[in-house]
């Protein structure tokens, strides 16, 4: 079994579940061992947490932080590297770049679980800071994958939403306006809505009339898969 590196720390919660993700789902598919996994918590100043998030600016300021996790997480014995963090794959070729290493990418493995289901027209819910960045917009046009996203209005309120998560709050009115958002995409015609700031998860959103789509989730699985590969139960 590989040796999982997790880039992790933004937000805590989000990474601890993914870390929970990753045992239960081993234990599932491979029950002869534990998996191995390897997490490093980003020293992340707040300041620029903040800005990147509710400001929408100075998110560059990050990449010397994740350039120098990546290559702790290599020289500690990782096989491959993952970030449960969706606005992070802005800088993915530059983490890449730093590494020998695999570096998988939520972007990627959202793509081909989207594209195996056959969803044509998708909804997207994540940070100004991936939006901006037209993280997940580029790959889809890529893919001749249709998208919808929410209005300028309901994105300031999402970098809100977002920031009191990864602060440590979570609040039913939150809920609330993460669904109604969420519900604003049924008139648009979408075949479902992919949740692609790994932190609202934590706010268990649901919308029975459309099918919502966590990319923790979608990522949690295809690094299983990864780790995996070519295993042996001797």
């Amino acid at each position: 079994m590989k040796t999982v590196g997790i880039i992790g720390g933004l937000g805590p919660e989000t990474t601890s579940e993914f870390y929970l993700d990753l045992v239960f789902s081993c234990q599932k598919k491979d029950r002869t061992h534990r998996p191995a996994i390897i997490i490093t918590s980003v020293p992340m100043p707040y300041s620029i947490e903040e800005d990147a998030i509710s400001k929408n600016s100075g998110i560059e300021r990050c990449l010397p932080f994740l350039i120098d996790e990546a290559r702790r997480l290599e020289k500690s014995g990782a096989d491959f590297i993952v970030m449960p963090c969706n606005s992070l794959h802005i800088f993915l070729k530059e983490i890449r770049n730093a590494v020998k290493i695999p570096v998988l990418s939520i972007v990627e493995e959202t793509i081909k679980f989207l594209k195996k289901n056959e969803f044509k027209r998708v909804g997207i819910v994540s940070t100004s800071a991936t939006i901006r960045n037209k993280l997940y917009e580029n790959a889809f046009e890529e893919n001749k994958i249709s998208y919808a996203t929410p209005t300028d209005f309901e994105q300031e309120k999402m970098g809100k939403i977002i920031l009191n998560l990864v602060t440590g709050m979570q609040n039913n009115k939150d809920r609330e306006e993460i669904i109604r958002i969420i519900g604003g995409f049924e008139s648009r015609n979408v075949d479902c809505v992919v949740l692609a700031c790994t932190d609202l998860q934590l706010l268990i959103p649901k919308y029975p009339p459309l099918k919502v789509f966590d990319t923790m989730t979608i990522f949690a699985d295809a690094t299983v898969d990864y780790m995996l590969q070519n295993n042996s139960s001797t």
